[in-house]
This record gives C-alpha cells, sequence and structure tokens, in this order.
C-alpha cells in the first residue's frame, strides 16, 4: 500500500505538466459552444467577451476537470489513513468426512455407540470487520504532498482564467483595430472617387492629360482592393473571437466596445514586480509544486519507520441464528522494514530528481515573469510615444491632402501630388491605428504579467 502511495502522489505532481502540453494555446483557441445562433446581430461589450470566455473557453474546461482529478488522488491517498469497515453474512451448509479432516477416533466395541465417519451440519455468521491504520508517517506526509498538489491545482485555474482573459481581450482589441481599418479604408476609398471623378471631369473638359484619370483610377482600385481585404480580415477575426468565447457557430455580433485610447499611470518595474510575484497564480502553483515535492520526499524517507495497523472483527455465529453467539478478535500489529533490497532508496532519490525539476520549473517562470512585466512597460511606454507622433502625423498628412487636392482642382499640378498625398494619409492612419492597438495591447499584456488579470484589465481598459 506504502508504495501505491508514492507512485500515486509522484503521479498527482507531474499531472500538470502533462496536460498543460495537451492544452497549450490551442486549446485557450477552442470553446465548446452554447446556445442557438440569432438571426439579428447580437452587441457584444468586453466584459460580456470575458465571462463568457470564462464559462466556455477550452482552456479553462480543461483546467478545472485537471483540477478535479486532482482533487480525486487526494482522497484516494487520505482513504488510506481512514478506518475501512465491512461487513458480510455467511450461511451455509457443510458435510465434511472427519477421516479425510484427520479425526479416526473408534469406540470400544460392544458400547452400543459409533461415531459417524460423515457430519453433515448448517453454518451462519454475521460479522463485521475494521482496519485502521494507527500511525503510519508515510500516509501522513503523503497526504500533506497532496493537500499541496490539490492547492497548486486550483491555482492552475486561476492562472487559467487569467490566460483565457488574456486570449479574449487580445481577440477583442484585434477586431476594434480591424473595424478602424475599414472605416479607414472607406474613408479613403471615397476620398479616391471623388478625385477620380475629378480628373474624369478635367479630362473631358481637356484641362488635364489621360495619364491623371489613369493614375486616379489605379488609386481608387487599390483602395477599393483594401478596403475589401480589412473587411475579410475583420471578419476572420470575428470568427476567431466567437471560438475564444463559445459563440454559437454563425452568430454575428458587433462590438459594441471601442476603447479609445487612454494614457495609463506610470509604474516603476520595482512596484510592478512585487504585485507580479504576490498576485501571479501560475507562481504561486509552482511554489506548491516544489513544497508538494519535498513533501513527497519526506514521505519517501519515511517508508524507512515502522507502522501501526489494527484490525478487529465482531459478529455472531452458530448454526443457526436461535444457537447463536457472540464472537470478536482483535490484532494490532507493528510493521517495520528489514531489508528492501534498495528500494526506498529509489523512492528518495526519485523524488530528489522531482525537487530539482521544480526548483528549477520555479526559477525559470520567476525569470519569465520579470521579463514579462518589464517588456510589458516598455510596450506600454513605447506605443504611447509611438501614438503622441502619430496623431500628430495623422493631421499633417490631411492637411498636405487637402492643399494638394485644391493644387490639383485649381491646375496647378497634375494628380501625382494628390495619389502620394493620399497614401501618406493611409500610411498616418494606419500608424495611428497600430498605436492604439499595441497600446491597449500592452495594457492587457502588463495585466497578465501583474496577475490578477480580470480586475486590471477592468481597471486598464474600461476604468472600472
Amino acid at each position: 500500500m506504502g508504495r501505491t502511495l508514492f507512485k500515486t502522489n509522484v503521479a498527482v505532481s507531474c499531472l500538470f505538466f502533462v496536460c498543460s502540453s495537451a492544452f497549450g494555446e490551442d486549446a485557450v483557441k477552442g470553446s465548446v459552444a452554447q446556445g442557438t445562433a440569432t438571426a439579428n446581430p447580437i452587441d457584444l461589450s468586453l466584459s460580456d467577451a470575458i465571462q463568457r470566455g470564462l464559462k466556455f473557453n477550452l482552456s479553462l474546461l480543461n483546467s478545472t476537470e485537471t483540477s478535479n482529478s486532482v482533487r480525486a488522488q487526494r482522497l484516494s491517498v487520505l482513504s488510506a489513513l481512514l478506518p475501512n469497515v465491512n461487513g458480510n453474512y455467511t450461511e451455509s451448509y457443510n458435510r465434511v468426512n472427519l477421516v479425510a479432516e484427520g479425526f479416526d477416533f473408534k469406540l470400544p466395541p460392544n458400547t452400543g455407540f459409533s461415531i459417524p465417519l460423515v457430519v453433515t451440519y448448517p453454518s451462519i455468521q454475521t460479522e463485521a470487520t475494521l482496519s485502521q491504520s494507527v500511525f503510519s508517517l508515510q500516509r501522513l506526509r503523503n497526504l500533506r504532498s497532496a493537500d499541496a498538489n490539490l492547492q497548486a491545482a486550483q491555482l492552475s485555474v486561476q492562472d487559467s482564467r487569467d490566460l483565457v482573459v488574456e486570449a479574449v481581450g487580445n481577440a477583442y482589441l484585434l477586431i476594434i483595430a480591424d473595424t478602424a481599418r475599414i472605416d479607414t479604408a472607406k474613408a479613403q476609398a471615397d476620398t479616391s472617387q471623388v478625385l477620380f471623378q475629378r480628373a474624369v471631369d478635367l479630362h473631358t473638359a481637356g484641362t488635364a492629360p489621360a495619364i491623371d484619370q489613369l493614375r486616379a483610377e489605379v488609386q481608387l482600385r487599390t483602395d477599393q482592393q483594401s478596403l475589401l481585404v480589412a473587411q475579410n480580415q475583420a471578419d476572420k477575426d470575428k470568427i476567431a473571437l466567437g471560438r475564444v468565447i463559445g459563440l454559437p457557430p454563425g452568430q454575428q455580433f458587433n462590438l459594441s466596445d471601442r476603447l479609445p485610447f487612454a494614457p495609463l499611470d506610470a509604474m516603476t518595474p520595482e512596484i510592478a514586480l512585487r504585485q507580479a510575484f504576490a498576485n501571479r497564480a501560475d507562481f504561486k502553483a509552482a511554489e506548491e509544486r516544489v513544497r508538494a515535492a519535498m513533501l513527497a520526499r519526506r514521505a519517501a524517507v519515511a517508508e524507512y519507520y515502522p507502522t501501526v495497523d489494527l484490525n478487529a472483527n465482531f459478529g455472531d455465529a452458530g448454526s443457526y441464528l436461535s444457537n447463536s453467539h457472540n464472537v470478536f478478535g482483535v490484532a494490532g500489529a507493528v510493521n517495520f522494514p528489514i531489508f528492501n533490497g534498495g528500494r526506498i532508496r529509489a523512492d528518495v532519490e526519485q523524488t530528489d530528481v522531482t525537487i530539482r525539476n521544480r526548483q528549477n520549473e520555479l526559477g525559470d517562470l520567476r525569470g519569465q515573469i520579470d521579463q514579462q512585466v518589464r517588456t510589458a512597460l516598455l510596450d506600454l511606454r513605447s506605443a504611447a510615444d509611438q501614438f503622441a507622433v502619430a496623431q500628430r502625423n495623422v493631421q499633417l498628412a490631411h492637411e498636405t491632402l487637402t492643399q494638394s487636392r485644391d493644387r490639383f482642382t485649381a491646375g496647378i499640378t497634375d494628380n501625382v501630388e494628390v495619389v502620394q498625398a493620399q497614401q501618406s494619409v493611409v500610411t498616418a492612419d494606419s500608424n495611428l491605428i497600430d498605436a492604439t492597438y499595441r497600446h491597449n495591447q500592452a495594457k492587457i499584456e502588463l495585466a497578465r504579467a501583474l496577475g490578477m488579470t480580470e480586475q486590471n484589465v477592468g481597471h486598464f481598459l474600461l476604468q472600472k
């Protein structure tokens, strides 16, 4: 039994890492769809999307079931410490050959009595049995290790929630950026349509060469193609978001939150790192797995120590219920190893390997969190600076386009200058959209890096 408990404890400590490879990024992108698609599009806010993701995302569902499995493993370890009581009722009808059983007693002759060689008799027995581990240091330590593994499992569920919030937030921001690109592409296509018509009119009037008309038409077709590409990308990104949050297949929706640029209060890396190490569920789970591995080692060492077991039974036995009598038995045992061929030493060395692996994983995660926090802060500051530059550049590009259009209409220049100004506007608008997207994305990455992602996303993006 002790050997079985040791194997179970090692299996529990490895469970998360097997599941992590099975439930990786692909699971975060998936979900279990719920409901039926409606005929009309629904309005979807960021909060609504996050809540749906936390209910139906496949990664979180898998993580929850993994936690349930660890809980069941812990109950299995606990059962070895609890009493086991069983009852049984036996009724039999027996025929015994006394000679075959070694009874060959004969009475003196002429006594008038004889002993039968074959005896037939009934028998009934009602019994309750109890087995109890009175003392087993190994089992006690195995239970403490299982408790630590269960705590790590529950923390991993919280970490999965953070990952789902991060995935939903990024997918939502991507669609907002797509929508902005569609609006910009529509505006550019409309402008190109006006300029193309103007070039046609001027060419018809004989005041502009045919090349101006051709150049304007090329620009118009280019802008129309860009609009189609932007619309297609937005549709694809909507499908991806629907998969992440478990929307019914084919459900159309519109985003109700636009999340414009909003500066975030500066935070020093030192303060951010303190928050991260205090709040990150994956870091706490890694610490618990180290503790569980250490407790598992202590349990393996405890295999050297004696154990005390108790076995008892109480019941009623006889030929019939009317002539039955109480019977009972109590036995205590002290068990201790004398020679086990190095098995216990092998168990201890195996737990030493597990401890080193868990400690290495914790150290790597510490560095990963440090990198994530510092990277998010750098991205946040850089995106804010880029937004300021892009915002000013958009203003200048639109002013340049206005002046170029006026010069072209007045016949001062051809439409090469106008086309170049249009391209500058497209670039400036795209840079502004990208800067806004990157700034909000950096907020989500910082929220994830700090832990408590759901609350931080609400505070950073929705100002809640």
